[in-house]
């Protein structure tokens, strides 16, 4: 299993419609074959200073394997994406575990 962990900051001169559009996007991801699990997030209402609010989605991705997230990344769709999307946030972080 390889979980695909990524936090998205959003550029903060977005509209209401232009994050949904996003979320909207993020959600066109599940489609991608080899995506066994999706959750897509914002972040909770926690005050502890280890936990990080700053963010504005976080999206986590389930793959069997390093062979299946391979195929995620070069995928038509997830290009697509990142294609419409990129100008929408301004900082991008993943974490990638097996």
């Amino acid at each position: 299993m390889l979980t695909h962990h990524v936090l998205f900051w959003l550029k903060s001169d977005l509209t209401s419609q232009q994050k949904e559009d996003f979320r909207n996007g993020l959600e066109s991801l599940r489609t991608v074959e080899t995506v066994q699990a999706m959750y897509i997030g914002v972040p909770a209402p926690i005050e502890r200073a280890v936990v990080d609010t700053t963010y504005t989605f976080s999206l986590v991705i389930v793959f069997n394997d390093l062979e299946g997230h391979d195929v995620y990344q070069v995928h038509p769709l997830h290009k697509a994406f990142l294609e419409a999307y990129r100008p929408f946030f301004e900082k991008v972080v993943i974490y990638d575990a097996i």
